[in-house]
């Protein structure tokens, strides 16, 4: 099979033929990327030519007129404060939200209700977390008039198969708790084992939510699997080239929301279902720059600094500028998506780290349920 090697400048990030050497210059970080035959050519920052300025109300109101705001946090009252749409929980979010008093009940409950279960050690410390998930979801969604995403145990994200088994379990608890699947997502690392378990998933009706993104290959792998919404972690790309670099990196020039315009730009110009979800935020420039992406999860101190501004809003992204782009196609096999991956320093790094890091907080909250049962 014909590979090709390429550069992207992020600065623009623009596909370009060079050779495989890789620096800084022309405005941004160089870094390699390897995928099949075709070029793209993408645009970040499309001219939108509609009137999408709004001021005189928070700013938070003015993006909810763009973006569907999602709120990343496990905490009730910042969810009840901010009034978004739908809400994200991640493994590291309930970790943090069980060591507090106001939240300890839930854990307390989930660890009762299993006081007679016949299973023993770890089978009994999953199961309990499994409750403990759903029913930090079935409180977000007496709240949120939308969807919550429960990620899957990110031990299991090279595993397709036992993937999509818990995915299963997890709809069927909350079936069982009276929720229908239709508000819920299920979180999945983005793996190329991942989003073959999200094509499955997909097609039995469960709807998937690919998290750890951090590269073109990756989106279009869980494109072309079909799922619901994938999450770019916008600011856990910035940290990777910040500490390469040592420079600051500020509104259009961010390399994480120059990644996620890529992104909605292809899947817009070629009429991809899937939804783009911006995540993982550093700074609210990053939000800012990204108004008009379908959807933006944000943390409470990031919601709290736009319901406390007035400053304009202006519409960054929109599907009809997307359509008007020049950008080729590029078919991503598993053999692509794992050489693009591998030529991705930052994505190979960031995603790997994503998962040790919410693999660790399963393993912390594990140890305090041992304690307890």
């Amino acid at each position: 099979m014909a590979v090709r090697c390429w550069l992207v400048r992020v600065g623009s990030l623009a596909w370009r033929k060079e050779g495989v050497t890789t620096g800084t210059g022309g405005g941004g970080i160089i870094f390699r990327v390897a995928f099949q035959f075709r070029r793209a050519q993408v645009s970040p920052h499309p001219k939108i030519t509609m009137s999408t300025t709004l001021s005189a109300t928070s700013q938070l109101d003015q993006l909810k007129k763009f973006t569907t705001v999602v709120a990343d946090t496990g905490d009730f009252e910042s969810i009840r404060k901010y009034a978004p749409q739908d809400a994200t929980t991640n493994p590291s979010l309930i970790f943090k939200a069980v060591q507090q008093e106001a939240y300890k009940p839930l854990l307390e409950k989930a660890i009762a209700d299993n006081s007679s279960s016949p299973l023993v050690g770890e089978a009994l410390q999953k199961k309990i977390i499994d409750d403990l998930l759903i029913a930090f979801g079935c409180k977000i969604l007496d709240i949120v008039p939308g969807r919550v995403s429960t990620e899957v145990d990110a031990r299991l994200s090279f595993n397709r198969d036992a993937t999509v088994e818990k995915a299963r379990e997890l709809i069927g608890l909350y079936k069982k708790a009276g929720v229908p699947r239709e508000r819920i997502l299920i979180k999945i690392a983005s793996t190329w084992e991942g989003a073959q378990a999200a094509k499955i998933c997909e097609k039995e009706g469960i709807h998937c939510n690919l998290t750890l993104m951090f590269s073109l290959g990756q989106a279009i792998a869980c494109a072309e699997a079909g799922v619901t919404l994938i999450s770019p972690f916008v600011g856990r790309i910035y940290d990777f080239y910040k500490a390469a670099t040592g420079k600051e990196y500020a509104g259009a020039e961010d390399p994480g929301v120059q990644s996620v315009n890529v992104i909605y730009n292809y899947y817009k110009k070629f009429d991809y279902k899937t939804q783009v979800m911006g995540a993982s935020f550093r700074n609210l420039g990053e939000i800012l720059e990204l108004a008009g992406c379908d959807l933006l999860t944000i943390g409470p101190n990031w919601l709290e600094d736009l319901q406390n501004s007035q400053a304009e809003v202006t519409q960054k992204l929109s599907p009809e500028a997307a359509r008007n782009m020049d950008i080729e196609k590029i078919d991503v096999d598993e053999k692509v998506f794992r050489w693009m991956l591998n030529e991705e320093a930052m994505a190979t790094d960031k995603l790997a780290e994503g998962i040790r890091k919410f693999a660790a907080d399963i393993v912390k909250l594990e140890a305090i349920i041992a304690k307890s049962i």
